[in-house]
Order: C-alpha cells, then sequence, then structure tokens
C-alpha cells in the first residue's frame, strides 16, 4: 500500500497489544487515528481506527502473560483486522511466551524490533544498544536472566533474518523475502538501523495479507503510523488553568539516568521526596508513615522515587513499584496532573485512581507522551529508559504549557526524604 495511495475507509482496522502503559502512550502518539489507549478491554475498532491497548503483562508471570495476550488475540483478531503486539526494543518481559500466544492462528510473523531514534538497532538478527550487541551490555541489569543473544534467541520459535542488503533492496524485493519466507513457516526477523529501513518494512507489511501478525518495538509503530496519513485532532492537554495545578512526579525506574533527571528539577525548586525500599515493602498497601504529613500545595512540584540502592533485585522491584504507586494514590490531591515513569509503575498507579482510559495528545520527546484522563488530569508518561537529563523538566513544562527550560516551579528547600 504506497503511502500516497492510504485510504482509511479501505484500510482494516489496526489493534496495537502492548506490554506496558508506557510502550502503549508511546504507539498512540504516532498512529493519527488513535483516539485512546485502553486500560481496560475495549471494543475493537472500525475499519481504519486504531486501538492501542496496554495488557500489563510485564509485571505479570509468564502464564499470565501469555493468558492476557491469548485472550487480546481472540477478542480482536477477526476478519479486517490487522494485529501488532509491542514489544519491548530490548527484548525484556516475557518475550517468547507472549510469542507464542499472539502467533496461535496466525497467518504468519513479522518481527522488526529496532528502535533507531532510542539507539537500539538489529544487524544480522541481533539487537544492538548504541551499536553494542545487547548481551555485551549491563541493559538487562534488572532483569531476572542474562539477555538473548539473537531476536531469534528471544523468540522461541524458528526465525529466519532478512539482512539490511534486502530490506534496501525495494519494496517489491522485500514483499517477496517476506512472502516467500512465511510460507516456510518461520517468523520473519527484519535487521533495521535507521527509520527508513523501518519504512520499508512497513511498506511491505501492509503488502501482506492481515492474518500476517507483527512483532515489534515503537519503531514499527511510528513507520505504520507515517505511512497513514497527517495526523487527527488530539484531545486537549487537560482541564483550565493547568499552569497553577500542582504537578506530581513519580519515578518508578532503577535506570541510573533517573537521579541527575530529578536534579533538574529540583535545582529550579521541585520538592524530592526519595523512599527507602524497606519502608515501602513494610508497608505495600501505601501506608508509610510519611504520606500523612505530605501536602502538595497549588502551584508546586512534588517529585516522589524509589532511594537508589547498589543492590538491585529483580523479584523485588515490581513489588517496589505497587508500593510506591498505592503510597502515592493514598495523597494525591483530584486536581494534580501527573508526570510517571516506568510503565509497571505507572499502569499502577492509575489503576489505583481506576483510569481505564487515555486520550493521547501528543509527544514532548521521543517516548515521551502527554496524555489526558476523562475527566481531564494531566498525564505524560514515560520508559524508565529514555529521555536526557532535561526528560522531566521538559515534561513538567508539557504540563505546564511552558517549555522545557522555562518551568515555573515553587522554590523549596529539602534535605532528603523518608528512611
Amino acid at each position: 500500500m504506497p503511502h500516497d495511495r492510504f485510504d482509511r475507509k479501505t484500510c482494516p482496522s489496526l489493534v496495537v497489544l502492548a506490554d506496558d502503559l508506557s510502550g502503549a502512550a508511546e504507539c498512540a502518539s504516532v498512529l493519527p487515528s488513535c483516539r485512546s489507549i485502553a486500560l481496560a478491554p475495549a471494543e475493537t475498532p472500525p475499519p481504519g481506527e486504531t486501538l492501542v491497548a496496554d495488557l500489563d503483562t510485564r509485571r505479570r508471570t509468564v502464564t499470565q502473560a501469555a493468558g492476557l495476550v491469548a485472550q487480546a488475540v481472540r477478542r480482536h483478531g477477526g476478519d479486517g483486522v490487522r494485529l501488532l503486539k509491542k514489544s519491548d526494543s530490548l527484548l525484556r518481559g516475557h518475550f517468547a511466551a507472549e510469542t507464542s500466544a499472539f502467533a496461535a492462528g496466525a497467518g504468519g510473523l513479522v518481527v522488526a524490533t529496532a528502535l533507531p531514534a532510542g539507539g537500539r538497532t538489529v544487524r544480522d538478527g541481533v539487537v544492538r544498544l548504541h551499536g553494542t550487541p545487547l548481551h555485551h551490555t549491563d541493559a538487562w541489569r534488572a532483569e531476572p536472566g542474562p539477555p538473548p543473544r539473537s531476536v531469534a534467541e528471544a523468540l522461541g520459535v524458528d526465525a529466519s533474518v532478512v539482512p539490511l542488503t534486502e530490506i534496501r533492496a525495494g519494496i517489491p524485493h522485500l514483499e517477496h523475502r517476506l512472502r516467500s519466507g512465511l510460507a516456510g513457516g518461520v517468523a520473519m526477523v527484519c535487521d533495521a538501523e535507521t527509520d527508513a529501513d523501518l519504512d520499508a518494512v512497513a511498506e511491505a507489511l501492509l503488502r501482506l495479507p492481515e492474518t500476517v501478525r507483527t512483532i515489534g518495538s515503537g519503531g514499527i509503530t511510528a513507520a505504520l503510523g507515517r505511512l497513514s496519513g497527517t495526523a487527527e485532532h488530539r484531545a486537549g492537554p487537560g482541564r483550565p488553568g493547568a499552569g497553577r495545578r500542582p504537578v506530581v512526579v513519580v519515578v518508578g525506574t532503577a535506570h541510573p539516568g533517573a537521579g541527575a533527571q530529578i536534579a533538574q528539577l529540583t535545582r529550579r525548586g521541585a520538592r524530592h521526596i526519595a523512599f527507602h525500599a524497606a519502608p515501602l515493602l513494610t508497608h505495600p498497601d501505601g501506608s508509610h508513615p510519611a504520606v500523612a504529613a505530605l501536602t502538595v500545595p497549588d502551584s508546586t512540584v512534588l517529585v516522589l522515587s524509589i532511594a537508589p540502592t547498589t543492590v538491585v533485585d529483580p523479584a523485588a522491584a515490581p513489588h517496589l513499584g505497587r508500593a510506591l504507586a498505592r503510597t502515592v494514590a493514598r495523597f494525591l490531591p483530584g486536581e494534580a496532573d501527573l508526570v510517571l515513569t516506568g510503565g509497571e509503575t505507572a499502569r499502577s498507579l492509575l489503576d489505583e485512581l481506576s483510569v481505564t482510559a487515555l486520550l493521547p495528545v501528543g509527544q514532548v520527546h521521543h517516548g515521551a507522551v502527554l496524555c489526558r484522563t476523562t475527566d481531564g488530569r494531566g498525564v505524560v508518561t514515560r520508559p524508565g529508559s529514555f529521555g536526557g537529563t532535561d526528560s522531566l523538566v521538559r515534561m513538567v513544562g508539557a504540563l505546564r504549557e511552558q517549555t522545557g527550560h522555562e518551568v515555573p516551579l515553587t522554590p523549596h528547600t529539602s534535605d532528603g526524604g523518608p528512611r
């Protein structure tokens, strides 16, 4: 389907099944026909429209994750629907189990996990982070096992690599290569180092039957979005008076760059409270003793995070994220806007607040997406590993409808947080 011939009225519906909230928001922001992000079961959209659903599988067990994917495929995998499974670009999560559930009954599987904007490329079927093979980096330091040495190893199914030479050989050749491989019953793993590579994969993909399913990162989703025309009207950024509303920033990531991002906010006057792990785990219902004294006056910015530790326990990380979310939900003012990093923590907090859908507004920067709830609360989400040192400043600035370097914060001095 050439770019200049896209016709939404005759195009199948697209349903994107994401493994966490930040990934779902990332996809929704680059798909012009997506008007909402579902955090609960939703209806399949009409032809030419897009549904992005957060299945929230990253914080589930392997069995639960596979079951949720299988249920979503049964719900949405009918005629006239193209399915895309949004995966982590570094192959984290229950990749093999979710792939098996997603591929069941499909007419074939195309895999494109590259995310060039985030420095994640695929060459010879191997994920590379800023040029270094994934299994030679520390990107899996918080994961329970070693990183896979290839995409095929992570998939757990028979796969064939489509190298860059064939990706760049022209759309007709690439389409033929994909059809031939899929006819042989193997998953087709596509190399990609640039957005142009992903554009080629997306265009070839749209020439294949809709029964062929796709697994990929936000990169292939963005490529499909570029082929689908200009952006639709998006929801407004929030309720009136956004500049006077408090902003609560919840940092639920162990990524080492989070500290520098928080520091930029505190230098501009934000208050920062770092909760130590032990008390959070001791009060998993959110009843941390420090909560009773917390207040968030108008126009202030409060940053809440988990205190850094030299030891990362992968088994404890989900429990910490949920405990932090429940702690925040205990005192969160109804008028406060939210900045949420780390998909699992973000989803936990929105669940605590009974939020079942988000309306996408647009991107603040790559991976950071401005949304609002149906009652008008502003919410910016972002994967924990994304963004430069000014990321949180820019995200708060988007809620304040100001540029990232002009965020009006109320001065506050903090000497740390509860232990």
